[in-house]
C-alpha cells in the first residue's frame, strides 16, 4: 500500500464529489472525442469522393495524353506535306516572277518613251 502520511484524510462525501467530477470531466471529455471522430469521419469521406474524383481525371488526361501521343506522327506526316507544297508554290511564284520581270521592264520602257514623245509633241 502507499504510503498515506502527511495527506489530508478524505471524508466519504468528499471522495464521492471527486469522483462524481472525474465521471462527468471523463464524459466531457468522451462526448469531444466523438465530435472529433464524427468530423474526420465526414472529412475522411470527403477526402475519398475528391480522390476518386481525381482519380478519373488522371484517367481521362492520360487518355487524352495517349491519343496526342498517337496523333503526332500523322501530324509530323502533314507538316512534312505541307512544308513540300509550300516549296512548290514558292518556286511556282519564282518562275512567275521571272516571267513577269522582263514583261514589267519592257512595260517601264514602253511608258518611259510614251512619256517622253508625249512631252515632245507637247501633250503631257
Amino acid at each position: 500500500m502507499a504510503d498515506r502520511t502527511g495527506r489530508p484524510v478524505r471524508t466519504g462525501p468528499e471522495r464521492i464529489r471527486k469522483l462524481a467530477q472525474a465521471a462527468l470531466n471523463a464524459d466531457v471529455t468522451v462526448e469531444q472525442v466523438d465530435t472529433i471522430l464524427e468530423s474526420l469521419s465526414e472529412t475522411l469521406e470527403d477526402l475519398n469522393n475528391s480522390t476518386a474524383t481525381l482519380d478519373a481525371t488522371l484517367e481521362r488526361f492520360n487518355d487524352t495524353i495517349n491519343r496526342i501521343n498517337e496523333l503526332a506522327p500523322r501530324l509530323h506526316g502533314v507538316v512534312d506535306r505541307m512544308e513540300g507544297i509550300v516549296g512548290r508554290v514558292e518556286r511556282i511564284v519564282g518562275l512567275g516572277e521571272s516571267v513577269i520581270s522582263p514583261l514589267a521592264a519592257t512595260d517601264h520602257a514602253i511608258r518611259g518613251v510614251v512619256d517622253r514623245l508625249r512631252r515632245g509633241a507637247g501633250l503631257g
